[in-house]
């Protein structure tokens, strides 16, 4: 057996949720993180809509992103070169046969963010030209929805890191994983390390990773999601375009560098793999598209794909597992894990740390009970946290 480096925390991926935990848990402890790619962050958050919408989402979901605003507002000095958010803002619009579900919607929204109010089909218009009036029966508009710059987020979190110590291996494909007298070796592609706490934050991957670790998966549910860029309309400045989203989740676009970001909103179970575009989904995308505006896709100029990660009651997984506690998971984002990570880091960190959960979180109506792995398999609160 070959000898291995030692560490404090062990985090098995490189995505914006591990990167994130990095950065957090590196505060205090002496941290590696494992990448099977080349360079992290090359599945999920490298294929993200960038968008910063505190209306997406389950109600957990929402409240966890309301804790992340600030971080992402007022990022910490040197965080990054550039600010995280930039202006952008979000339409919802709907047809007449969903304008039931838009009113609906709209409530619920309000409730948490108040500052979104209805829109008449003639006032999106007015902001998005190309929107067909004979499909537009109603709208409203979350003026303080951002884009997000994700490869800024994302590298200020490993830059940040390694200015802590961290130490970020990637090429570092699992081989095995064993735990024995209180400790975690893991075997990599790039070595093997030891360290008494792991953290999963492998993403779709997940549960094999817990498997490899003989811990009981949680049931995490790969979806596919969709999306692909086309040229602007011809002669038409699309900069100041708000984000356009369907409220039955059926498409939704955006200007993105110069051209339309479009997405069909799919959500197809797929096993954890490098996901890619299925033409069957572009095209249903560019159909959408055509029915509620008035652009002819003619040219594709590039798709993609990536995987958003569920569980059954569709918000994210962080803390001890029930029964070894010194596995963590940080897993199940669904999608939403660029806008919710400086929440979720935080939690991740404050947990193994043996500090319970942040105060500001709690402050925003979500307990550790909605968050942990034990809400999953029926067993009551109250697992051992872990102390690094």
């Amino acid at each position: 057996m070959s000898a291995a480096e030692e560490t404090e925390i062990i985090i098995i991926g490189g995505g914006i949720a591990g990167a994130g935990a990095a950065f957090e848990i590196s505060r205090t402890s002496k941290v590696v993180l494992l990448e099977r790619e080349s360079h992290c962050g090359y599945h999920t958050t490298g294929r993200s809509a960038a968008s910063f919408t505190e209306n997406y989402g389950n109600g957990i979901i929402r409240r966890i992103v309301l804790a992340s605003r600030s971080f992402l507002t007022e990022p910490p000095a040197g965080f990054c070169d550039y600010p995280l958010l930039s202006k952008r803002g979000m339409i919802t619009v709907a047809r007449a046969d969903q304008l039931d579900l838009l009113r609906e919607d709209m409530e619920a929204a309000q409730a948490l963010v108040p500052s979104i109010v209805a829109m008449t089909s003639a006032e999106a218009i007015a902001r998005v030209p190309v929107l067909r009036a004979d499909y537009l029966a109603g709208a409203y508009i979350e003026p303080h929805s951002m884009d997000i710059d994700v490869n800024g987020l994302h590298q200020g979190y490993l830059r940040g890191a390694r200015a802590r110590g961290a130490r970020i291996v990637t090429n570092a494909g699992i081989k095995a994983i064993d735990r024995q007298g209180g400790q975690w070796r893991v075997e990599t592609l790039a070595g093997a390390f030891v360290a008494p706490t792991l953290v999963n934050a492998a993403g779709a991957w997940g549960d094999e990773i817990a498997v490899m670790a003989g811990v009981r998966p949680i049931g995490l549910r790969p979806k596919r999601r969709t999306a692909f860029n086309i040229p602007a309309p011809a002669g038409v400045d699309i900069s100041d375009w708000p984000l356009v989203n369907d409220v039955g989740a059926e498409f939704y676009f955006k200007p993105d560098a110069g051209q339309l970001f479009v997405s069909p909103a799919d959500a197809t179970p797929s096993a954890p793999m490098d996901a890619y575009a299925e033409d069957i989904d572009v095209a249903i995308g560019a159909e959408r598209l055509g029915q509620a505006t008035t652009i002819e896709v003619q040219r594709v100029s590039r798709s993609w794909a990536g995987l958003r990660t569920f569980v059954a009651d569709g918000s994210p997984v962080v803390g001890p597992d029930d029964a070894v506690s010194d596995f963590v998971w940080l897993v199940g984002q669904g999608g939403y894990g660029i806008k919710t990570s400086p929440a979720l880091s935080r939690v991740c960190a404050s947990l193994i740390a043996g500090k319970g959960f942040p105060d500001d979180v709690t402050g925003q109506g979500v307990s550790m009970d909605d968050l942990a792995p034990h809400r999953l398999r029926g067993v009551k609160s109250g697992a051992r946290q872990v102390a690094s």
